[in-house]
């Protein structure tokens, strides 16, 4: 809650900086909800780019999450009138909790699991409502605000390296995005970075479970 409310109140605030008041700021975070994509979305609204623009930079934010997915098919498939919104609602801090999380009652899972959805995306519009209301009464320059996004994940990754042993995972993030970035420029390099990262790990769970 802490995270999103935060979050969201930085979103509403870029959006309302940028001409865009309340009604967008709820339609976004209820129908969109992706937060760095929304992030991203406030200079693509303001720029005015294409069509063709925007659903090419929308995938490449979110592509991400095709990987997540993947690695929640089997908790998802039998999920039942569940299962639409928990695809819709799989963000970054909603599939933490829900891959470290456990259910209470194991035969109330898929509850489970919709209501960390729900309860998370509604944080999220609050947040983003806030906001944008804050936005309006107190001026305020909104330079580098847009970096909260970032910091969320640096803060995520620390906390993932400080507690755990096995660091090849971040390791692997760190040097085959380094590698893409190099190769492929700042424009491509997050599609390739996370398809060669997702190859590096496969391969080590496959040496893993054959060494065991």
């Amino acid at each position: 809650m802490a995270g999103y409310i935060v979050l969201g109140t930085g979103f509403g605030i870029l959006l309302r900086s940028a001409g865009y008041g309340l009604p967008w700021a709820f339609a976004m975070s209820t129908l969109i909800y992706a937060g760095s994509m929304q992030y991203v979305g406030v200079g693509l609204l303001s720029g005015g780019v294409s069509l063709l623009t925007t659903a090419l930079t929308t995938f490449m934010v979110n592509a991400r999450h095709l990987f997540y997915s993947i690695s929640m098919v089997d908790r998802y498939k039998d999920a039942g009138r569940y299962k639409p919104y928990l695809i819709f609602a799989l963000t970054d801090e909603t599939y933490s909790l829900l891959c470290d999380g456990h259910a209470p009652d194991q035969a109330e899972a898929d509850r489970y699991r919709f209501f960390v959805s729900l309860f998370n995306q509604c944080y999220w519009v609050t947040g983003s409502v806030l906001g944008s209301l804050l936005g309006a009464v107190l001026p305020f320059s909104t330079a580098g605000i847009e970096f909260s996004m970032t910091a969320l994940f640096i803060a995520s990754f620390t906390e993932h390296w400080l507690n755990t042993k096995d660091h090849i995972p971040a390791l692997t993030g760190l040097i085959g995005t380094l590698l893409c970035l190099i190769a492929f420029g700042p424009e491509r390099f997050l599609i390739p970075a996370m398809l060669l990262i997702t190859f590096v790990l496969s391969l080590s769970g496959r040496r893993k479970g054959a060494a065991s």
